[in-house]
């Protein structure tokens, strides 16, 4: 059970009942939006979320219809917030396509991104329970907590760790927290088991970021954004981070500089050296330790749980966000 296919397969079934109730909520009469949506329905990704949010309600009792509709609502939530992010963080690619900002302007992708944020909030009026109301609403507002961290995190504002792991979790793990946690509501299960599950999601979430921030010091036609565009974004990730703190006050500066070119000038013919940098001063392997750390947390939070086949799938589900290459 190494690949997402495999993974699948506890809850097929399920996971089909999703992909209609989300392809179902891209309707719209309006002639571009049927275009974009068309566009982005065929160029969806992993959805590893939705899949955990199944997975977790399964081992928790099982998948019942709170769990379809509460995933579907996360999706879109979700999808909605990659395409305003494309047209903050000005990306031109998402998944290695040009991303609908890019085809289609600024304008429609917002308004495109606004039509399934109102999607998922008429698909949240049809669960009945009010805590998941209140973990969909606080999953809206901590994206863009998250944004706005973010942008305080350029070279030219403030960088740390600690900051970092700020922004991750805002922008990344809490969203995977709210899939797992929602699922184990949605099978009704005991609070020491949807504390688990949240647990669970923080981690794998928190990796899943990681390892996306790893993948942009290396050049690989397999991973579905540029490599690079952090730092031509001015992030400063977790594997620089390290470091530049391994280094002499002079050669942080220096590297510093080069991100400014890169950042401000659209130099971008020093991003090797850069990249080169943070890989030989032992930033891809602070950041694979941080990874494991994590790991090591979502294993105990599964402990609780007796061996099931979910179980083994959710175990699969992390050591997959872990060990991909792309």
């Amino acid at each position: 059970m190494n690949d997402i296919a495999a993974i699948k397969q506890p809850v097929i079934a399920e996971f089909q009942r999703f992909e209609a109730f989300f392809s179902d909520a891209f309707e719209s009469d309006n002639e571009v939006l049927k275009e974009i949506y068309a566009y982005v329905l065929d160029n969806v990704g992993k959805q590893v979320r939705p899949l955990l949010t199944l997975l977790c309600s399964q081992v928790c009792g099982g998948v019942t219809q709170t769990t379809i509709q509460a995933s579907v609502s996360l999706e879109l939530m979700h999808t909605a917030s990659l395409l305003h992010d494309d047209v903050i963080d000005e990306a031109d690619q998402r998944r290695g396509k040009p991303s609908v900002h890019a085809r289609w302007g600024n304008k429609s992708a917002i308004l495109a991104g606004d039509y399934l944020l109102a999607s998922s909030f008429l698909v949240t009026t049809t669960i009945n329970h009010p805590k998941i109301w209140q973990i969909l609403a606080s999953v809206g507002k901590q994206l863009a907590v998250g944004e706005l961290l973010q942008q305080d995190s350029t070279i030219d504002m403030q960088w740390s760790e600690a900051h970092y792991l700020d922004v991750i979790y805002n922008k990344t793990a809490q969203l995977f927290a709210a899939c797992c946690q929602v699922g184990a509501l949605a099978a009704n299960a005991t609070k020491e088991q949807v504390a688990a599950m949240k647990q669970f999601g923080e981690n794998i979430g928190l990796i899943f970021q990681i390892k996306d921030d790893i993948f942009d010091y290396f050049d690989s036609k397999e991973i579905g954004k540029p490599t690079g565009n952090d730092l031509k974004e001015g992030k400063i990730t977790l594997p620089l981070l390290y470091a530049l703190l391994q280094v002499s006050t002079d050669e942080s500066n220096s590297i510093l500089n080069l991100i400014r070119q890169v950042y401000h000038n659209h130099d971008e013919s020093t991003i090797p050296v850069i990249q080169q940098f943070a890989r030989s001063h032992g930033g891809i392997r602070y950041a694979e330790e941080r990874m494991d750390f994590y790991q090591q947390q979502a294993l105990a939070a599964l402990s609780l749980f007796e061996e099931s086949e979910g179980k083994s799938a959710l175990l699969a589900a992390l050591h997959f966000v872990s060990d991909r290459n792309y």
